[in-house]
This record gives structure tokens, C-alpha cells and sequence, in this order.
């Protein structure tokens, strides 16, 4: 089994059972006021790799825990997570027209709806995780609603985003500074917390938390160094979303700041940081390290 197998046949077994905790989540579409609600199943149910809902369940294993019993909440991260994805593909952020081979939901509805689907998506979120999974003690869940909020709020992503729309205009003085800080936010936050968030619902202690939020950290930056280069070598087709703006877009990337060969090698760098730290896991290392292999070969 070369790198990466095991957890893509993780991730393609709990794919269906994750698909079903989202269609539970999502009020129907025909649910009054109908469009909105058919928007925002036409944002989540578009062929997403459910990353996140993923690591929750690693979290979960590596803390000893039952995987399915964190699905819910795994779920309500990846609407969280794609209420990012329609307000970044908005005229006023990224102004994309595809997102995953098909047409942004401000352009397959309107502008307005897009904004309210993203709102919606995530109140919804965040609904959930204080409410779900029931069989599990009330202050972990209120603890998750405040890890997740945190990750996603004016110091985490949404921070990095304000930071990332900042340096279109202008790159700041330190731009490598500036570009870890992006990196962190943007994306690593909410990846760090989703691996975070299963182990405190399984009952983890501080320490495997921690250990686990920084393993996540450093996946979170290994995904968005390929994602930054895939933009400049990957091809629409394969990507789903159109490629080559962020150079069009003077986005502050790290291929951008490094170049390709360099990116490659800090690529490289914290994967080998990141499988030391997954193979000091108790539980779930080897399923960690295949993710870890995963990021670092992906393709799309």
C-alpha cells in the first residue's frame, strides 16, 4: 500500500456515514424559505474530501473514543467549513465562479442568497455542536462551541482572510511574517481544532489535546502550501475552481513569496515534522501518517 492508501480507504469508508449526519443536520429543501434552503444543500452536498469531519474522528480514535459518536459534530464542522467556501468565492473576496467543478452558489443563485447561506451554515454549526452528539456531557460540548468559535472568529480564520484580502493591496513590510500569520488563520485554525475537537469530545486530557491541535496546525499549513501551488501547476479540471488567481489576484502565497522549489521543501519539512508528532500518538498514528502522506502527495 503506497503513502497516502490507507487513510483515502479511512476517509472513502466514512465518507457515506458522514454524507448521512449532514443530510440530518440540514433542514430540507422544500423547508420555508425554500431557496435558502436549497442553497445551502447545493453548497454543502458538492463532492467535498470531508477533511475535517475526518480528523475529528482521528481525534476521537487517537483519544480512545468512539468515532461514530463524534460524526455530528465532525458534520457540523464541514458546515461551518463550507459556509467559508461561499462567502470566500463572493465578488467582494475571491470573486470565483466554480467551486468544486460547478457554479458558486452566488452565481447559481444571487449574491445575496450566497451571503445568507454562509450566515445560515454557520449558526447552524455552531447549533450543533452544542447540541450534538446528546450522549455526550454538556460542558464538552459547551467547550467545543468555544474551541470552534475561536478557531473560526477575528483571530483565527476570518483574521487571516482580513489579513490575507490586505496584502492584495499591498505586501507588508515583513512578508514572511505576514504569511505565516495568513497561513495560521485561514486555514491551520479550523484544521488544528477539528483534530482538537475529537479528542476533548471523546474525554482526552489537556496534554493529547494539545499535542493533537498542534499536529493539525502543522497539517493545516502542509495543506495550504499545496493548495498555493497546485494554483500555479494544478488545472481547473482537476481542481474544480479556477486556477492562476492568486498570481493575477497579487496574493501573498508562498509560492509567490519562495517559489516553487522552495515551497516543495517546506512542504516537505513539516511533513517530516508532522509524522514525528503523529508517531508519538498513543492511538491512531499510522492512519495520521497516512494523511500526512496524503497532504503532501495531493493533487487536488
Amino acid at each position: 500500500m503506497s503513502g497516502g492508501d490507507a487513510f483515502r480507504e479511512y476517509l472513502a469508508a466514512l465518507l457515506p456515514r458522514v454524507e448521512t449526519e449532514l443530510d440530518r443536520l440540514l433542514p430540507p429543501a422544500a423547508t420555508p424559505p425554500a431557496t435558502l434552503h436549497e442553497a445551502m444543500r447545493y453548497a454543502v452536498f458538492a463532492g467535498g474530501k470531508r477533511l475535517r469531519p475526518a480528523l475529528v474522528a482521528l481525534g476521537a480514535r487517537a483519544a480512545g473514543g468512539d468515532e461514530d459518536a463524534v460524526l455530528a459534530a465532525g458534520a457540523a464542522l464541514e458546515l461551518i467549513h463550507t459556509y467559508s467556501l461561499v462567502h470566500d468565492d463572493l465578488p467582494a473576496l475571491d470573486d470565483d465562479d466554480l467551486r468544486r467543478g460547478r457554479p458558486t452558489v452566488h452565481k447559481r443563485y444571487d449574491e445575496a442568497t450566497a451571503i445568507l447561506v454562509g450566515d445560515a451554515l454557520l449558526t447552524l454549526g455552531l447549533a450543533a455542536l452544542a447540541s450534538e452528539p446528546a450522549g455526550i456531557a454538556a460542558d464538552r460540548r459547551r467547550t467545543a462551541v468555544a474551541l470552534v468559535g475561536e478557531a473560526v472568529g477575528s483571530t483565527g480564520m476570518i483574521g487571516g482572510q482580513v489579513e490575507d484580502l490586505a496584502a492584495e493591496r499591498a505586501w507588508p513590510d515583513d512578508p514572511a511574517r505576514a504569511l505565516a500569520r495568513i497561513h495560521r488563520g485561514k486555514t491551520a485554525a479550523l484544521i488544528a481544532a477539528a483534530c482538537e475537537l475529537g479528542a476533548l469530545l471523546a474525554g482526552a486530557d489537556a496534554a493529547l489535546r494539545t499535542h493533537l491541535a498542534g499536529l493539525g496546525e502543522r497539517l493545516g499549513l502542509m495543506f495550504q502550501i499545496a493548495d498555493d501551488m497546485l494554483d500555479q501547476v494544478g488545472t481547473t479540471v482537476s481542481l474544480g475552481k479556477t486556477v492562476g488567481k492568486d498570481a493575477r489576484a497579487h496574493k501573498l502565497t508562498y509560492p509567490a513569496l519562495h517559489g516553487l522549489d522552495e515551497s516543495r521543501a517546506e512542504l516537505d519539512r513539516l511533513r517530516r515534522e508532522a509524522a514525528g508528532v503523529a508517531a508519538s500518538l498513543p492511538r491512531a498514528g499510522d492512519l495520521f501518517g497516512s494523511l500526512i502522506d496524503y497532504l503532501a502527495s495531493r493533487d487536488h
